[in-house]
């Protein structure tokens, strides 16, 4: 076996039981950090339904990270620019961004957009940025998928809870996702330094959950107090600076019609 992230031998980390009935083995790169299960082959039956059963936060996640883009898009990029939801689930995040005036539109192959109909993704052309909340702890092949993602965008703005520094087994931190099964790829913010020298990218974090990969410099010290911005609700103030598309989106479709 190989490291998904650095193709070093990892160790075995602990065993597990997924989704209260399959015995799973994880294992620990010393290299760059990175935990992954054996090979999953339990994800045909995990992902049933394609958002888990027990994410009640799904809302409350989602209009959070949209006051911390709209802080970070307003204050670092390019207030009209085009942005990417990519793995957009149903596509309540690109709605939120379109709501407060941004040019957000939506991606994933695997889920069904309720909520962003008429603003799906075809690939065009290259976007400013590109988000990508709470999937990177989903990924089979990591560095696949990030590769995918660098194509359409060279800003990859994205969410995933860093392993804590005192390596807790599963059964021990939530995250790990035992009754859904979903969370195959975890990630220490050594991790996330491997893979910005791997691809030529420059590294931000909150060093808890909000990441950014991007070619474009930006201030590390910025970009955290960017997001404790957004958190404490200065993503109200944007929305107050920008113009809305919720009419303008409903006029358009309207007229597709």
């Amino acid at each position: 076996m190989q490291c998904k992230i650095c193709s070093q031998p990892p160790a075995p980390f602990s065993t597990s039981t997924i989704l209260e009935k399959y015995l799973v083995k994880y294992y620990r790169c010393g290299h760059c950090g990175f935990i992954q299960t054996e090979a999953p082959y339990w994800l045909d039956e995990a992902y049933g339904e394609s958002i888990n059963i027990t994410d009640t936060g799904i809302i409350r996640r989602n209009l959070q990270f949209g006051n911390i883009v709209a802080s970070l898009l307003y204050l670092l990029f390019n207030q009209r620019g085009r942005y990417l939801d990519y793995a957009g689930g149903y596509g309540i995040f690109t709605r939120i961004m379109r709501d407060i005036g941004f040019d957000f539109y939506w991606q994933d192959k695997h889920t069904q957009n309720l909520v962003a109909r008429g603003f799906e993704f075809c690939g065009e052309t290259p976007v400013e940025l590109l988000t990508s909340f709470e999937v990177f702890e989903h990924f089979v092949q990591p560095l696949d998928e990030i590769e995918k993602m660098l194509s359409l965008s060279g800003t990859l703005l994205f969410s995933t809870m860093l392993i804590p520094k005192h390596l807790p087994k599963p059964g021990k931190w939530w995250y790990y996702g035992l009754e859904h099964g979903q969370h195959i790829a975890l990630y220490e913010y050594k991790t996330l330094v491997y893979i910005a020298k791997k691809y030529g990218l420059n590294l931000c974090s909150n060093k808890k959950n909000i990441h950014m990969f991007s070619k474009k410099r930006v201030s590390p010290f910025w970009f955290k107090m960017i997001v404790l911005l957004g958190r404490v609700g200065f993503g109200f103030y944007v929305k107050t600076r920008m113009q809305s598309k919720t009419q303008s989106d409903m006029d358009l479709l309207l007229n597709r019609k």
